[in-house]
Parts: C-alpha cells; sequence; structure tokens
C-alpha cells in the first residue's frame, strides 16, 4: 500500500458505518468476480509450469516478501527451480519485463529488485500477472515453479497452492473496503492450502481459524550490514547507548520500531508511506547519529547512504511442515497432471 491506513480502519466508528453500504457493494461484486471464474465463465490461464500465489485478503504489509523469499529458498532445496512474479508496485514499467542482474528500484520496484537479491530467482514485474510469468518462463523456460508475491486476487492466473500470510494488526475493524482494510472477507481465508500467522493472533482469530492448516511465523535478524560496503557487518549491540535513526517505509513502520528497541536501541523513529521514493535529504537527520533501516528501505536508499547506515536483514522463521506441506501438494498436482 502506497500510504498510510486510515485510522477508522481499526475501529468501526461513524466513518466506518458511513462506508458500510459501499462494503456492502464491493464485498458482492469479489464475490461474483470469483464464482464467474471458478464457473469458467471467465477464463483462467493455465502456465506450463505450477504456480503458488503468496497473499493475504488485506490491504498493507503482512509480511509477503519474506515469505516469497523463504518459499524460494525451499523450494530450491526439494530440487525446484522457482522464478517469481510480482506486481512491481513503485516502479515505472508500464508493461511487464524480467528484471535485470542488476535491476533498479524506481524502475521495477522495491520488493521485486529485493526479492531477487535474496533469493537469486528470476524475477518478472507487470500488472498483468499472467503475461508477467509468460514472459519469465520465456526468458527463463528452465524454471518449473512460479511463485506469484501478492496474487490471491489476481483469479485470472490459475494456480496450483495458495498460500495466506496473516498479520491480525493488518486485519483492522474486519470490515471489506472501503470501510476497512479487507480486500476478500475472512472466510476467505477457510479455501486456501496454507495460512501463515505472522504474529501473535487474539483467542476470537484464533477461534475463527480453528481447524485451518496454520502456521506460525517470526521474523529474525541478528546482524546490521553497512549500506555503503556490504562486506562490512556489525551487531546491533555496538549501537547501544546514543541515538539511534530507525527508518521504515513499509506497510506496519512500527514493527520495526519495535524490534530496534526489543534489541536495546535508543530509537528515533522516521515511517514513511510503504514503498516511498527516498531522496538524499529524507535521510539528512538532526541531530546526526547511525541510521538504521529496512532491506526494503536500503536497495533505494543504498545509492546515497550516508556512512553510519545500516541495514537490518531479517529472515522469515516459519512453523515445521508448512514447507513440506507445499511441495507435496505441488506433487501431487504433477502427478496428476
Amino acid at each position: 500500500m502506497g500510504s498510510r491506513a486510515p485510522a477508522f480502519w481499526q475501529g468501526r466508528g461513524p466513518a466506518a458505518v458511513l462506508l458500510s453500504p459501499l462494503s456492502l457493494l464491493f464485498g458482492a461484486v469479489a464475490w461474483l468476480r470469483r464464482r464467474l471464474y471458478r464457473a469458467g465463465l471467465l477464463r483462467v490461464e493455465r502456465l506450463p509450469a505450477a504456480v503458488v500465489v503468496v497473499g493475504n485478503i488485506a490491504v498493507g504489509g503482512s509480511g509477503k516478501t519474506p515469505v516469497v523469499a523463504w518459499l524460494a529458498e525451499r523450494l530450491r532445496a526439494a530440487g525446484h527451480r522457482p522464478g517469481i512474479v510480482s506486481r512491481g508496485y513503485g516502479g515505472s514499467i508500464a508493461g511487464v519485463a524480467v528484471l535485470p542482474q542488476q535491476g533498479d528500484p524506481d524502475t521495477y520496484g522495491d520488493e521485486p529488485v529485493l526479492l531477487a537479491r535474496l533469493t537469486g530467482c528470476p524475477v518478472a514485474v507487470g500488472r498483468d500477472r499472467p503475461a508477467a510469468a509468460r514472459e519469465l518462463l520465456r526468458v527463463h523456460p528452465e524454471c518449473d515453479v512460479i511463485i506469484a508475491d501478492d496474487g490471491m486476487q489476481h483469479y485470472r492466473l490459475g494456480r496450483d497452492v495458495e498460500v495466506a500470510v496473516v498479520d491480525e494488526a493488518v486485519l483492522g475493524n474486519r470490515c471489506l473496503l472501503p470501510a476497512g482494510p479487507l480486500r476478500e472477507p475472512l472466510s476467505r481465508l477457510k479455501t486456501v492450502d496454507l495460512v501463515i500467522a505472522h504474529g501473535a493472533f487474539s483467542a476470537p482469530l484464533q477461534e475463527a481459524l480453528r481447524g485451518l492448516p496454520l502456521f506460525s511465523m517470526r521474523l529474525e535478524g541478528d546482524s546490521l550490514r553497512a549500506l555503503r560496503d556490504p562486506s562490512c557487518e556489525r551487531e546491533p549491540a555496538g549501537l547501544r547507548g546514543r541515538p539511534v535513526h530507525a527508518v521504515a517505509g513499509i506497510g506496519r513502520p512500527q514493527r520495526f520500531f519495535d524490534q530496534m528497541a526489543a534489541l536495546g536501541l535508543d530509537v528515533i523513529p522516521h515511517p514513511f508511506p510503504d514503498h516511498h521514493r527516498y531522496v538524499a535529504s529524507d535521510l539528512d537527520f538532526t541531530p546526526g547519529g547511525p541510521i538504521v533501516m529496512t532491506s526494503k528501505d536500503a536497495v533505494k536508499c543504498a545509492p546515497f547512504a550516508p556512512d553510519d547506515c545500516w541495514e537490518f536483514p531479517v529472515r522469515a522463521r516459519i512453523g515445521s511442515g508448512a514447507a513440506e506441506r507445499i511441495v507435496e501438494k505441488l506433487k501431487n498436482g504433477s502427478q496428476a497432471a
């Protein structure tokens, strides 16, 4: 999401009530669209490679990018040759394109560039997900699995496995757009192959998801990496005892600030909109001091980062059995075909 979520999405106040008729209409259109695809009245495009969709039911950052990176690593370990397709939000590509080795975030989008660097997989971008996937397979015919980043609602792209990443804080008031942040109702999670829970869930949400293939996820990191020299690493503890400017242009900046504080850092928070296009002046803080930021921000800030500027890389830790479930589903689908 390119801007911060409306505050009323966190509750059911007057604004949410006023918009509820539009939410009913949005929900009806979303339900009808999905039914038309399932009935074959709208064409689903199948690819000559298996497709795993990673998405969510809400607007905003739920942690999909680390899940895609984790999945690419697990699929490769299982003998697959994965490729990735992404919307390329924040980039300037009008059609579809496969990222070059050193892709520019302003051209291809921050998340695709980050995924290419994290995974080493071929990555294609485009609003038209099937077209982007076809272009990826044209350039990289060796790929036998396509991971579609944020593709749950792109029903024209046929899929073999659906993985939903859920962060309870992003679900807000549980209302559909525009009264709330949901693209689809909570019941949609009952139809996916895997639900990955980012962070703790409340008892009511756990009850609502009872019986679903639910796996926990947390993001872990243990070192800082210099933006000016990625070979230079240090422990976060080395920044304790002085103010640290924490920069986050992600769906939930507060999560990053809390993570830095939990490491014992004296955090001065600097939230930016998701997919923010940074310029050098954005990092000109007074008073000065070390700067820490997410990997998603680092791919955009590296060209003009000051000396004492650090990336905090994280990786997804997902409950045992999640990867095996996906691999088995792909295996069974291949045998059925």
